[in-house]
């Protein structure tokens, strides 16, 4: 079986680093992310990291900061304040990674709205991953896979 998420998206709120009773570090988040197939929706998902994730996570991002998530979804039920049954679904960060460079982060955590579900995503909020002077061709000829 596989449980894992990649996603990228921004933060929507500032994240707020706490610490469990055994001085462990987590912080809860969300990020907005659009929609590949219809770019007009966006969903809100809810992240979980821990330890040095949530300490990076704390530090380096910010409201509006572009982030690349990589982790497993958790389900977890509660009962709510009127003693409802409910069911929370999560990402839990395995690792976080910068998706902008400092600059636009400065500039985009500061100036960038975030999506409403009917916003059009804004433009160059895409990545890029590099061009193709960075590849090397491999010879297989002989048939043998290359790893």
């Amino acid at each position: 079986m596989l449980n894992r998420a990649i996603l990228m998206g921004r933060l929507v709120a500032d994240p707020e680093l706490r610490q469990t009773p055994n001085g462990v570090s987590v912080t809860a988040f969300r990020i907005a992310v659009n929609r590949t197939y219809n770019r007009e929706l966006t969903d809100w998902i809810d992240i979980v990291a821990w330890r040095q994730q949530a300490e990076f996570v704390s530090k380096y991002f910010q409201k509006g900061s572009m982030i690349v998530v990589e982790g497993s979804i958790q389900t977890r039920n509660y009962e709510d304040k009127n003693g409802n049954k409910r069911t929370a679904v999560e990402v839990v960060a395995d690792q976080v990674h910068f998706a902008e460079s400092k600059n636009a982060q400065r500039t985009n955590s500061q100036n960038f709205p975030l999506p409403t579900e009917m916003d059009e995503p804004a433009k160059g909020t895409g990545f890029s991953v590099g061009n193709m002077d960075d590849y090397e061709e491999l010879d297989t000829d002989d048939g043998d896979l290359p790893f």
